[in-house]
């Protein structure tokens, strides 16, 4: 299966898109790796968390809940100033297809930094029925 790859820098209380829709939507995708980094290594503290969704969020905070069906993927990432090994904790839920677009959500608790996201995402084809299955999927959860 093909591996699409996305990266970027993400402000704190931020919230990025990753297009990944399409008219059809008979391609998906899940998510295969995830991994953050804080943009300034060893000069600046910070205690990152960096979330993805499968819905937009209308909070952007660093409380995690493995009980919301819409989370993806949580990151965590804590860095003392003058230190040589920053503290990491990375989970990803690698069953679930989506072929809508996705969010990643960072709050920096210690300061106002901003952090850097890699996410690789294997694309599958999809069928009209697991298309249409999918669709509903995200359509349910934005709308309740």
């Amino acid at each position: 299966m093909p591996i699409k790859t996305f990266r970027g820098k993400i402000a704190d209380g931020a919230q990025d898109v990753v297009s990944l829709h399409t008219n059809t939507g008979s391609t998906g995708y899940k998510i295969v790796k995830f991994q953050i980094m804080h943009t300034e290594p060893g000069q600046q503290s910070g205690e990152h968390t960096v979330k993805i969704y499968r819905i937009k969020q209308s909070t952007i905070d660093n409380a995690v809940d493995f009980s919301d069906q819409n989370l993806l993927a949580a990151g965590y990432l804590t860095e003392e100033k003058d230190k040589a090994y920053p503290v990491s904790q990375i989970i990803v839920f690698d069953n679930v297809v989506v072929n809508q677009d996705i969010y990643v959500t960072h709050e920096d608790t210690e300061g106002a930094l901003g952090c850097n996201y890699y996410i690789e995402m294997e694309q599958m084809k999809l069928s009209e029925h697991e298309s249409t299955v999918a669709t509903l999927k995200d359509i349910r959860n934005i709308t309740g």
